[in-house]
């Protein structure tokens, strides 16, 4: 009799001891039975006969995992603090030999015996400030490309895709989400042929099942995809590249709360291939850490000025006239709004009372489409009320405005202008992204709206206004790094526009001394906040939030004292503070929360593991405060 501990996909168990009459590998998938429930596991290590009872493995899955997914998974358990059955689970595993799809004899063939269609063999030509990024890039195991928008960092990167398949090599390249839009996947495709599949979560079932046979057979070169796609099963990988690398959807918001830019580092660590980090704003972490090159300008002569309004979140005159004055020369604009809805907060004028969600301590927002208020935390909703539920006043007014009502204000305002909004409520599948795109791009729409899915690396040829609302919101947050995040939002959006004409970027803000001495000088503001996170804040320092939730407040903040007296034994680690969270209730759980300080992530790790409480869900390098 053979016995292993096996890893439950999925479950926060430790592993499992089992027990087998033949040998198994380590790394397979096998099927197995937990009080009377049929789970799926992976063997991570043979094992001695123990002192207790064992059950017998069940069946062997046609699935395995390398002992590369397996080292990384382990990785991913300890330091990111869950089970190595969540860590595992995040994975695609590998089909053993018999199973894959479309290879003979352990070559891998096209689907159905025909060849599919091979990539462009022209070689993408650079200029010489490109071509010495890319020489750079090759010199190093991780490098940054610092480059502006309009620079052609793409252009780099799939120059660079050719060497890797010319090695017969294949390459992962990250992007957020919103980023896999149909204009990247026709510019990689036009270049690549079939050489490339987009990985992303609007994919269905169906058309991953037939990605992945073109993974497992090798017919599939480049892997475009957002964070999932960095832990697909890819042999002979010979490149790692994320790009817009300081975009906060590569972490994770639930267990395990990984980054996927950091854990492609560990990859490529592991891996030995190169990664490219490339941002036209990089994160702090990424340009402290690793060398970059700095590539300035680029394929676009038209110039950007920049003015800005001293003004709240609002359709000001000013902000209208320049967008009717944009339509009035047939060039489009571009409005950033940061919340979606009509308005954020429903607020009585007698009492002052913001009308709240029921299960959540935050204010629903107003729909007006849907006659409904909407938590868009907890997604509870419900007709709007017509008087205030504490003091049944009926004037209700409504309070920081969303991107349907900027919507509805021009086109009940302006009619001649022809409006589309660019949100999570409009854009919910990506043939409505193909089809809103295509209508911008092709100047069938005057004025696009929308939420900070305008900066995700689009390309607008026709923009020459970029209006910015609501920034002083993002740069007064309680984030250590809201002024990162707010400057690079302002590059990002205005990076949009001027594309082939001189354009203007309109910003409401009473904080222009802060913003307009950085605006063609991002790396000036990071050598400059490199003062201001020494000694405090990463990348100088590891941070680390513990959140405790429950229906019971009592419970929870009892399990956060416990916690924290367990924590002030560990003398290198410090806690910053600790309480209630910013959004005290969130789905009907109350919420609290520690925050800690230390110099090595390794003394940060070891006090969580040794003080860790039931309720305490620990995020390592968190970016979210609330």
């Amino acid at each position: 009799m053979y016995f292993y501990k096996i890893a439950l996909l999925n479950s926060p168990l430790e592993p499992l001891t089992y027990q087998s009459q033949s040998v198994i590998a380590v790394g397979h998938e096998v099927n197995v039975s937990l009080r009377n429930r049929q789970l799926t596991g992976v063997v991570v290590q043979a094992c001695e006969i123990p002192e207790f009872k064992t059950s017998e493995i069940g069946t062997l899955t046609s699935n395995y995992y390398s002992p590369k997914q397996i080292k990384t998974a382990k990785f991913i358990s300890e330091y990111y603090i869950c089970s190595l059955g969540e860590a595992l689970n995040l994975f695609v595993p590998f089909l053993s030999e018999e199973c894959a799809v479309g290879t003979v004899n352990g070559k891998s063939v096209m689907e159905n015996g025909e060849e599919r269609k091979k990539q462009n063999n022209t070689s993408i030509v650079l200029s010489k400030k490109q071509d010495d990024a890319l020489t750079f890039l090759q010199q190093h195991p991780v490098a940054l490309l610092f480059g502006d928008t309009g620079s052609g960092k793409t252009e780099i990167y799939m120059r660079y895709f050719e060497d890797i398949l010319q090695q017969g090599k294949r390459a992962i390249f990250l992007m957020p989400e919103i980023s896999l839009t149909p204009q990247m996947q026709i510019r990689l495709e036009e270049h690549f042929g079939d050489a490339i599949v987009m990985w992303h979560s609007k994919v269905t079932k169906v058309q991953k099942k037939k990605l992945l046979e073109r993974i497992y057979n090798g017919s599939a070169k480049i892997i475009a995809g957002a964070r999932s796609a960095l832990f697909l099963p890819v042999e002979d990988l010979g490149l790692i590249v994320v790009d817009e690398e300081h975009d906060d959807s590569y972490k994770s918001n639930a267990r395990p709360r990984y980054n996927a830019r950091d854990m492609a580092i560990y990859m490529g660590q592991l891996y030995k291939v190169p990664v490219v980090l490339g941002s036209a704003t990089p994160s702090m972490s990424s340009y402290v850490k690793f060398p970059h090159y700095r590539l300035k300008g680029g394929h676009y002569t038209a110039t950007r000025e920049f003015f800005f309004e001293s003004s709240r979140e609002e359709i000001t005159q000013n902000v209208e006239a320049a967008i009717v004055g944009t339509k009035a020369k047939d060039e489009q604009a571009m409005l950033f709004v940061p919340t979606r809805a009509n308005f954020k907060y429903l607020i009585c004028e007698a009492c002052g009372h913001t009308h709240s969600c029921p299960y959540c301590s935050v204010g629903m927002s107003v729909h007006h489409k849907s006659n409904a208020i909407k938590c868009h935390y907890c997604n509870f909703s419900e007709r709007i009320p017509t008087q205030c539920t504490k003091c049944g006043h009926e004037m209700l007014t409504s309070n920081r405005l969303g991107t349907a009502e900027a919507v509805r204000f021009f086109e009940e305002n302006h009619p001649q202008i022809r409006v589309g909004q660019f949100d999570r409520d409009a854009v919910s599948t990506q043939n409505k992204l193909k089809k809103l795109l295509k209508a911008f791009n092709a100047g069938e729409i005057d004025l696009l709206i929308g939420t900070q899915m305008l900066s995700k690396g689009h390309d607008y040829h026709d923009v020459t206004l970029a209006v910015i609302l609501g920034l002083d919101n993002q740069l007064n947050m309680s984030d250590y790094r809201a002024r990162e995040k707010a400057l690079s939002l302002l590059i990002q959006i205005a990076g949009r526009s001027g594309r082939k004409k001189a354009a203007k970027v309109l910003v409401q803000s009473y904080n222009r001394d802060f913003f307009e001495p950085y605006l063609n000088n991002y790396e000036q503001f990071l050598e400059d906040e490199k003062v201001f996170r020494q000694a405090l804040y990463p990348p100088y320092r590891k941070l680390s939030r513990v959140l405790f939730a429950h229906q019971n407040a009592y419970k929870a903040e009892q399990d956060m004292m416990a916690m924290v007296e367990n924590l002030r034994r560990f003398t290198a680690v410090e806690v910053i503070g600790f309480g209630t969270a910013q959004i005290e209730k969130i789905a009907n759980k109350y919420r609290f929360q520690i925050l800690l300080r230390a110099e090595k992530s390794t003394e940060l790790i070891e006090a969580l593991m040794r003080s860790k409480t039931p309720l305490a869900e620990i995020d390592m390098d968190p970016i979210e405060f609330m």
